[in-house]
């Protein structure tokens, strides 16, 4: 907390000095700095179009603030503020998500922090925003969750002057769930700043990001209470009298992130028909992570102990990264850059693990050098991009490609197609990974993950949206178990596959539309070709939405109702290790083949939009209960959800 107070108080101190507030014609404060309309005294419009209110993201692209209510809108109301369309949530909000397809985004070049199961809100440096608004901006949103508990997430964004914007925002969860020992408590705090002199020749941009993720664990229903589940005794109807595994467990991931952007431009010329702009800018990042899993008492299904009681299992990575870059942009060559940068990490635990087997040390340290380069230029209709890094030096190698070109035609169809090829070492818990639970100990010293993937897309606002990928991933790694007794699926641990994994993804989006009603649908075909074995996605997914919107009341409210039906065949959906806090493959269990049918009723009232769904309605008149979110914990039963986004500006 004293880091954060301090790096606080850097950047908040020149609000003192860069504000320059004074009174209207009729007497009200306003912030004459920050609105480019107001001079010598007069201000020239009473409120600013939505236009100025900018976002920018970490690849500084800017983006304007959206008020609009759409089926997109609806889609990522939820915990992660984002469409789940290839998740499957937990009973509880502010839990892990199961993967119903998977996705090769990451462009790391050393390896991952792990108990990537608890990450999925987990903020990156990519996801943070940065704000530039005339005046202040504030957003809320707000959903009920389940049982004792809200989910709330506030956004302020404000300037001192026309160079200087800052943002505080908070997004923070408690839900204490329906089955027995399941709370869930996250916090994720975003501070974000940005300046420029008044000749923009130097610019910063700086962030302080401090999360949190507690998930209290039962380990999924006892074998005694998921028949009691299944057929649907009428006595278990209220789910906290379901027996579970344990009630004395939790697992809590902690971080803490530095971030500073500074670039000055030595060159910039501009004019009606050319513009060069050459800048050279260093970025500096420092982030603390800890995953702690801890029990009151050792739970036999897991195996053998070092310790009966009081078991705790604590890993930290400390990382450094020093990054200085250079980038060019000019009308004719287009744009180039190129970066040099140092990660110096420190990832493990207190003690060294000394068995009969061997010695497991403690730690994985070290420092990698890395270089890479950019490209983008548009050129006749067409979009050019490239990228690309590689270790030059450290404990690991490391290094990824990508190259994608777009082109527009026929006015409204955008196609798009890309090559991506990344090798980088396995997440950090692969390779080392202590525990008081006797197999959950190993070392290992696994090859690179290589990953090829080409995609190609067709977007058109008449004839609906493709996606098709194809991925070759050779040495996958991943959580398994060493073989299957019946009744027991034994314990997870890393293993690297031999053989090669080939998986294909096609994605189709349309709606259509017939007066005030609409059917969006969005279908989604999967196929392994090889490695089927230790990667498993259910062969499709469909989502479909048929709803009614129209505006009322002298077109005061704007508004959406329908209902989303969506399903996915079964198949052997991974399994959740909460003591890892990670997802394995398992052959014991299909889950699947249960529909989702959600009813909604969304409205738009002026910058507020008004949020109710009936989730999962059709399980009130289930005979079985088939519906489970990964092995032994099921999915959420039918309940009324509401609340708000309400964005105001002052």
């Amino acid at each position: 907390m004293k880091n954060c107070l301090f790096f606080l108080s850097i950047f908040l101190v020149p609000v003192l000095s860069f504000g320059q507030i004074g009174n209207n014609q009729n007497g009200q404060r306003t912030n004459t700095a920050s609105n480019p309309n107001y001079q010598n005294g007069v201000d020239k419009q009473e409120k600013a179009p939505i236009e100025w209110y900018k976002i920018i993201d970490a690849a500084r692209d800017t983006t304007i603030v959206d008020t609009t209510l759409s089926i997109e809108k609806e889609y990522k109301y939820n915990y992660l503020r984002e469409d789940t369309f290839e998740l499957l949530p937990f009973a509880n909000v502010g839990t892990p998500y199961n993967q119903l397809a998977k996705t090769f985004e990451d462009e790391n070049l050393k390896p991952l922090f792990g108990a990537r199961a608890q990450h999925v809100n987990y903020m990156e440096i990519e996801d943070m925003l940065y704000y530039d608004v005339p005046t202040p901006l504030t957003e809320f949103y707000f959903k009920t969750a389940f049982q004792q508990g809200q989910q709330l997430d506030g956004l302020f964004a404000v300037n001192t002057s026309r160079q200087f914007n800052f943002s505080l925002a908070y997004k923070g969860v408690r839900s204490l769930g329906n089955l027995q020992n399941r709370l869930a408590s996250t916090g994720n705090f975003r501070f974000t700043t940005s300046y420029h002199t008044e000749n923009k020749r130097y610019f910063l941009r700086a962030h302080l990001a401090a999360q949190d993720i507690l998930n209290r664990q039962n380990g999924g229903l006892t074998d005694e209470a998921l028949p009691l589940f299944i057929n649907d005794d009428s006595n278990f109807n209220d789910r906290g009298r379901l027996e579970v595994n344990f009630e004395d467990a939790e697992n809590f991931l902690k971080g803490i992130r530095y971030y500073v952007d500074q670039e000055y431009h030595v060159l910039k010329q501009q004019d009606s028909l050319s513009h060069t702009l050459l800048a050279v800018g260093t970025a500096i990042t420092y982030e603390e992570k800890q995953y702690r899993y801890q029990q009151d008492a050792a739970f036999l299904d897991f195996g053998d102990a070092y310790e009966s009681a009081n078991l705790r299992d604590l890993v930290r990575l400390q990382d450094l990264n020093a990054k200085g870059y250079v980038r060019f942009d000019n009308n004719i060559i287009g744009r180039l850059s190129a970066f040099i940068d140092y990660t110096d990490f420190n990832y493990g635990y207190n003690s060294v693990l000394i068995l009969d087997e061997g010695r497991i040390e403690n730690r994985i340290k070290g420092g990698i050098l890395a270089a890479g380069a950019s490209y983008q230029k548009t050129y006749k209709g067409f979009d050019l991009q490239g990228k690309g890094a590689v270790n030059i030096s450290g404990p690991y190698d490391g290094a990824y490609i990508k190259g994608k070109a777009s082109f527009t035609f026929l006015d409204d169809i955008k196609a798009v197609a890309g090559i991506k090829i990344h090798s980088a070492a396995p997440n950090f818990n692969t390779l080392l990974y202590q525990s008081d639970y006797v197999d959950y100990n190993w070392q290992n010293d696994f090859e690179n993950v290589k990953t090829q993937e080409l995609n190609f897309g067709i977007a058109s606002p008449t004839f609906g949206n493709v996606n098709v990928s194809y991925t070759g991933i050779d040495n996958y790694t991943y959580f398994g178990t060493s073989g299957f007794v019946p009744g027991f699926e034994g314990q997870p641990e890393p293993f690297q596959s031999v053989d090669r994994v080939d998986y294909l993804k096609v994605k189709l989006e349309k709606e259509f539309k017939y007066r005030n009603f609409r059917l969006a649908n969005t279908i989604l075909y999967q196929n392994v070709t090889s490695g089927a074995e230790v990667f498993k996605v259910p062969s499709f997914i469909t989502r479909n939405t048929l709803y009614y919107e129209d505006q009322w009341f002298k077109k005061a409210l704007f508004l959406q109702t329908g209902v989303t039906f969506k399903y996915f065949p079964k198949y052997n959906m991974d399994a959740y290790s909460p003591v890892l806090g990670e997802f394995y493959v398992q052959d014991f269990q299909e889950i699947g083949g249960f529909p989702m049918i959600d009813l909604f009723f969304n409205a738009k009232v002026r910058q507020t939009r008004i949020f109710v769904k009936y989730e999962h309605v059709n399980s009130l008149f289930n005979t079985i209960n088939t519906h489970f979110a990964a092995p032994g914990y099921p999915y959420r039963d039918a309940i009324i959800r509401f609340g708000l986004v309400w964005d105001f500006f002052l």
